[in-house]
């Protein structure tokens, strides 16, 4: 995936200059005040950063909890879509084949992998050890391998986890593969249970890779936070009732936070591109895939290069990667080169030729793609003052519930406690200002930007007073 459109005086040099660089500023601009510049992302980040902390000390040893997908990289507003967990089981371990077990305390039941057979980037899981406690979530999804040994089913795991009850104020929907959506008043979450996956000679195969970013440092970071592995198999597999895939989220959570502002901008119209014009219905291109691609873009080129006026540049560079997979059907894991994302995707040959001639029209339209973009346009289109007075309240209300939501966690009463009767009073001040047009005049581009979070935030409203 190297950068094959940079125009060079000459080989090795630097370009001096981008196509479409005032386009690009202007873009990057929009895109923060529509919420994805970089301080309103950092704070996302810490909020849930700090739920992630307060969930795991209420589960006292038996699981950790850890916010994935768009909520971990700061990019959604707090209920713009769903939040994803990981939920980890404690006192589980599962081991790459020949790393040493003698280490393992011996509470700990292990589980030792065996890809062998599988597909690159998923294992078996043997018992090698039980621990002084088992859990019963995995004692029940043990099974007889056929040669006398236990091995941990992932339906049956995945089967235990939909048993586990849910407290109050929670409503458990039907599994989606190994994930758990339920919705928990008016938040809706996907809830994926895992186990930790030790597996050195593969993180280290990751980290020896020449690259030009992440840094050393980040790598080193990446490689500390270790794997896990998740209750799902091969599509079609012989054996997809007993494989799991191995993945790296806190890794990967780790690489999205250090990209710099363009990259994640890069990544956020990507996604756009995903959702809004491809429109997949049956996950045949996912936002993991388009992660996948901005990742190994970051790595094949200079830092250097990523600034606000070179987005345009990246974003072609982004949407013939993306071509490419969906033409070739073929896109290597960046943890694990050697898996296919596009490997097991429903796509047909008449969807894919109409998304590569969709992807060419956006390609030769230059900076005019953009427009595609529903939430790019509208704001393209809104007049500014009001347009920044709207983001403005919009995003002091998203801090006031990521302020809430966390002191929700840590047991305050709502009813005595100060800080958030302030809170809920502001809430209310910002809504009466948004809804009765005290500053956002009637533009139809203001208008059909707010409408999504006008939603969304009457709901609040609704539910909570």
């Amino acid at each position: 995936m190297a950068d094959e459109g940079i125009r060079r005086d000459e080989p090795g040099e630097v370009p001096k200059q981008f196509q479409n660089e005032q386009a690009s500023a202007e873009t990057s601009t929009i895109m923060n005040v529509l919420g994805y510049g970089p301080h309103i992302r950092q704070a996302r980040i810490e909020a849930y950063k700090a739920s992630d902390r307060h969930r795991t000390a209420k589960a006292r040893g038996i699981a950790t909890w850890i916010t994935t997908g768009s909520k971990a990289e700061g990019l959604t507003s707090f209920l713009e879509s769903d939040r994803d967990h990981l939920v980890v089981r404690e006192s589980v371990i599962c081991l790459e084949d020949g790393v040493n077990s003698s280490s393992v305390p011996v509470e700990t039941t292990i589980f030792r992998s065996c890809s062998r057979i599988s597909y690159s980037g998923h294992c078996r899981l043997l018992l090698e050890q039980y621990g002084t406690t088992i859990p019963r979530i995995v004692y029940n999804a043990l099974c007889d391998d056929g040669f006398g040994r236990g091995l941990l089913s992932s339906d049956l795991y995945v089967n235990q986890c939909l048993n586990v009850k849910q407290g109050e104020g929670t409503v458990q929907h039907e599994s989606a593969g190994p994930s758990t959506p339920f919705t928990n008043y008016v938040l809706e979450s996907d809830c994926v249970h895992a186990l930790h996956y030790y597996c050195p000679s593969i993180l280290t195969r990751w980290a020896a890779r020449h690259r030009y970013w992440p840094s050393p440092d980040v790598v080193r970071e990446v490689v500390s936070l270790g794997a896990f592995v998740s209750p799902v198999g091969v599509k079609g597999s012989d054996y997809e009732h007993v494989e799991w895939r191995m993945f790296f989220n806190t890794g990967e959570n780790v690489l999205i936070n250090n990209l710099n502002d363009t990259q994640v901008k890069l990544y956020v119209l990507l996604k756009m591109v995903k959702k809004d014009v491809l429109q997949p219905q049956k996950k045949e291109v996912t936002s993991f895939t388009v992660k996948n691609i901005v990742l190994w873009i970051a790595e094949n080129n200079p830092h250097t290069l990523f600034h606000k006026r070179s987005l345009f540049h990246w974003l072609h560079e982004g949407l013939y990667a993306l071509r490419v997979a969906i033409d070739t059907k073929e896109l290597p894991y960046y943890m694990i080169p050697g898996r296919n994302l596009m490997a097991a995707c429903a796509l047909d040959h008449e969807q894919k030729r109409s998304w590569i001639a969709t992807i060419d029209e956006m390609m030769t339209e230059g900076p005019r793609m953009i427009l595609r973009l529903p939430k790019i346009r509208q704001a393209i289109n809104a007049h500014p003052e009001p347009l920044r007075w709207y983001s403005g309240r919009k995003i002091e209300y998203e801090m006031l519930m990521l302020i809430y939501m966390n002191r929700l966690a840590l047991g305050v009463d709502e009813d005595t406690d100060v800080i958030m009767q302030a809170i809920n009073s502001r809430q209310k001040e910002i809504l009466r200002e948004m809804f009765t047009g005290k500053r956002v005049v009637s533009h139809p581009g203001i208008i059909r930007l707010c409408s999504t979070q006008a939603r969304v935030l009457d709901r609040r409203l609704a539910e909570d007073w």
